[in-house]
């Protein structure tokens, strides 16, 4: 994976274009395994309302197998780890959605476990697993104020944007779509605060691969970058 960074976050989804699997077939073939397993409807009262999809059952092998081979392309990517500046990730949800199933607008719930599991939702993500000509329909639209972005994403493509977003699943008319999400609590509460974090590594990566940047320009930048951190972290 390159490390540079790109994209926009926050106000608008980012594309994570580094994440592109080696092997998306093997990802298929764990999918349909854990398929096989079991799929279990799931959702609470509010969901229920909105949601027509299944999540695979991820608490036997065939799911433990599915999550340890997508964790890493997750949790190591290197600018989801500039963008969100993760604290904790939520348990990540594999989900299928076919014959006209859909999820429809909603807003993620703002603190999810509990326990010691608890956590705030600053961030959510949708990873696609299934190639964009195996199925239609299934666009992920988040509804941004004035303006509604639709994104059918690719097999590997990562989408992450704010919880705070409504947000919801068109219909697939056909063939069946395959994603994963999960959830995100950033080191960083306030996103604007976050979003300049991300500008700055953008900054930094950028001068970086020019090869030209004076010494103690960078020093500072860095310097910049780690105290901006410090000040605003809730460890």
């Amino acid at each position: 994976m390159c490390n540079t960074l790109s994209g926009q976050i926050l106000n608008d989804p980012v594309d994570i274009r580094d994440y592109r699997p080696a092997n998306s077939g093997h990802h298929h073939h764990s999918i349909e395994r854990a398929d096989l397993a079991r799929w279990a409807s799931h959702g609470g009262k509010k969901a229920s309302a909105v949601k027509v999809n299944q999540q695979a059952v991820m608490n036997n092998d065939a799911g433990q197998a599915l999550r340890q081979t997508l964790l890493p392309h997750i949790v190591d990517n290197p600018v989801l780890l500039a963008g969100a500046r993760p604290r904790r990730f939520s348990h990540f949800i594999v989900s299928k959605t076919e014959n006209g199933g859909h999820y429809g607008a909603h807003i993620d719930n703002a603190l999810m476990g509990k326990g010691e599991g608890r956590m705030r939702s600053d961030l959510s993500f949708t990873l696609f697993l299934t190639p964009r000509d195996q199925y239609e329909g299934g666009e992920l639209a988040i509804h941004n104020a004035g303006a509604t972005q639709e994104i059918a994403g690719e097999a590997g493509q990562l989408v992450l944007y704010p919880s705070t977003s409504i947000h919801e699943v068109r219909p697939v008319t056909s063939g069946t779509r395959h994603v994963c999400v999960g959830w995100i609590e950033s080191l960083i509460a306030d996103g604007p605060q976050r979003e300049l974090l991300f500008d700055l590594d953008n900054l930094r990566a950028s001068l970086r691969a020019a090869d030209n940047i004076d010494p103690a320009l960078s020093l500072t930048l860095d310097k910049s970058i780690a105290n901006l951190t410090r000040m605003w972290a809730q460890p």
